[in-house]
């Protein structure tokens, strides 16, 4: 048996993911046991910080002790970071280059028994490429990977044959699309390194007139691209939570610079390559509206994207990058729902414990579908969580979409700022019916036109410009979901349910029982759907009055 465990520690979203005789057996986020948004703070970076909670558990959900490991793969190798920094000169660059060459110790550390030995360093990059050509359901592929920044590059493009991988073209920084798209993102009064997703949603409110000073500002090389220092004040003041049209016009016309790169990268390794798909992981890879554009506008006929594509997703790159080396056959990725799970009795215990009042409905998705169909607002926690920063049916918030004002409901429940979208999910076989984009869709990486007469009819998850970014659910994956969704259709004749993250402003995604039970008791949700059980708002505040 060959054993893998996959470690990303060094930047932001530290994770875990274990591979064993090639199969992803388990994929967890440390913020997620921590309940540390991200997993640490952002600057400085506390290597040392490995993911030991995340770590420990995917090895408790196959069996295995650390001393059972045979490698480890850490998704970042110093010996490629440059002397100096390249991008900021501060004293905390060398520290991580010296805690990331003690890492082996604090693995050790961390989990007691693991041989120190056994660490071999991913390159940052290679860890990204690797998360989405081994874990896709394609043998061939080109692949591109943008993100911030690795070692000493910030973009990676090659060419996939099955577990072979052979670079073509890398861009080293200063230039980065990544760290350009995250300072406008901290100009635009947002957090650096984690609220890039709300930049995206912005810019649908502007329009692109600042596009050719962008155009001037990046341009592209043969393969790769050049990026120049840009004045954000000369465009827009600083924002403070007071977001105006200049705002959305300058997040629009970077948005469409970075799609119209994507575009020409996408262009030259498709030419290169020959290849009928593209695969894609790193930061940038989670920016769905740029995904969409490279499929409706780029050379290939498949795009597909690893739902963890942020720095989380390079822990399972670099366990299945390694496993490949060892000879592994290594079997795509067939969900992304690969975090913790409980059972019916731990639910029920946690409930019991907590005071709740619930019952077990014998038609679970008939009930629930009723309580949404009323406009009431249902917590859906249901088998492991998911791998990755997407709410995909697992630990997810629903309500009514036909309702407009439920955009902000949710957006209040939630503490989010209010020109932020919300999502649909629909099944599989309906979805071409209502959107028109790349399907199936079941990770939430690209938007889709919403068809007519359905945007009028569905009004709470349509953008400003007339898009939704869809979750399809295959019901031979999700019965569950998907008998859900047929419910809520027989009952209104609507086939979508607003499908948002199951947290509130600046906390993970809840993970655990005890998470929802306090998100539950703390937030105005009508109901919630935990395993078989369902407790209701006014039941559980009786019960715990009693």
């Amino acid at each position: 048996m060959s054993v893998v465990l996959g470690i990303n520690a060094v930047f932001h979203d530290p994770a875990a993911a274990l591979v064993v005789d090639g199969q992803i057996v388990a994929c967890a986020e440390e913020e997620r046991f921590s309940r540390r948004k991200h997993g640490k703070e952002p600057v400085p970076f506390s290597t040392w910080e490995v993911p030991a909670e995340s770590a420990r558990w995917c090895l408790e959900q196959a069996g295995l002790e650390p001393g059972d490991v045979d490698v480890v793969g850490y998704s970042y190798d110093a010996d490629l970071a440059p002397a100096t920094a390249s991008i900021m000169a501060s004293e905390w660059e060398g520290l991580r280059t010296l805690y990331a060459r003690r890492a082996p110790w604090f693995l050790a550390t961390a989990l007691p028994g693991l041989d120190p030995t056994a660490v071999r360093f991913v390159p940052h990059h290679i860890a990204h490429a690797a998360s989405a050509y081994l874990a896709s359901p394609h043998q061939t592929s080109a692949v591109m990977v943008l993100d911030g920044r690795g070692e000493r590059s910030s973009y990676l493009g090659g060419a996939a044959d099955g577990p072979q991988f052979r670079p073509l073209v890398r861009q080293d920084l200063p230039h980065s699309l990544g760290l350009l798209y995250e300072d406008l993102t901290e100009h635009l009064g947002f957090h650096r390194s984690s609220d890039e997703y709300k930049v995206m949603g912005l810019a649908a409110y502007g329009e692109p007139r600042f596009l050719p000073a962008m155009r001037r500002a990046i341009t592209t090389t043969a393969g790769g691209f050049h990026v120049r220092e840009v004045t954000w004040e000369d465009f827009a003041p600083r924002a403070h939570g007071d977001w105006s049209d200049q705002h959305a016009d300058l997040a629009a016309s970077v948005q469409a610079r970075l799609e119209e790169v994507l575009l020409e990268l996408g262009g030259w390794l498709h030419e290169a390559t020959g290849a009928p798909a593209l695969t894609i992981a790193g930061g940038v890879g989670l920016n769905c509206v740029a995904n969409t554009r490279v499929w409706r506008e780029g050379p290939f006929r498949d795009v597909w994207i690893q739902p963890a594509a942020g720095d989380a997703g390079t822990a399972l790159g670099a366990a299945l990058y390694v496993a490949a080396e060892r000879g592994d056959e290594i079997e795509p990725m067939r969900s992304a729902a690969l975090g913790r799970g409980w059972t019916d009795g731990e639910l029920r215990d946690a409930l019991t414990t907590a005071r709740i009042a619930h019952d077990a409905p014998g038609d679970l998705a008939a009930e629930v579908a009723q309580l949404l169909a009323d406009n009431q607002v249902v917590a859906w926690f249901q088998g492991r969580s998911e791998y990755g920063p997407r709410a995909l049916g697992h630990r997810s918030l629903l309500a009514d979409p036909r309702r407009r004002d439920n955009l902000e409901r949710l957006n209040d429940v939630k503490g989010r700022e209010q020109f932020r979208p919300l999502a649909p999910m629909v099944t599989l076989e309906r979805a071409p019916d209502l959107f028109d984009g790349p399907l199936p869709s079941p990770y939430m990486t690209f938007t889709h036109r919403v068809r007519e007469p359905w945007a009028s009819q569905i009004p709470a998850v349509v953008h400003v410009d007339g898009t939704a970014r869809i979750q399809t659910v295959d019901r031979n994956e999700e019965p569950l979901v998907a008998a859900l969704l047929d419910s809520f259709e027989r009952l209104t004749g609507v086939p979508v349910l607003i499908n948002t993250s199951l947290n509130t402003a600046g906390r993970p995604i809840v993970d655990a029982p005890r998470d929802v039970l306090e998100l539950f008791g703390s937030t105005p949700v009508d109901a919630l759907a935990i395993g078989p059980y369902l407790a209701r708002r006014n039941a559980a505040r009786r019960m715990a009055a009693a």
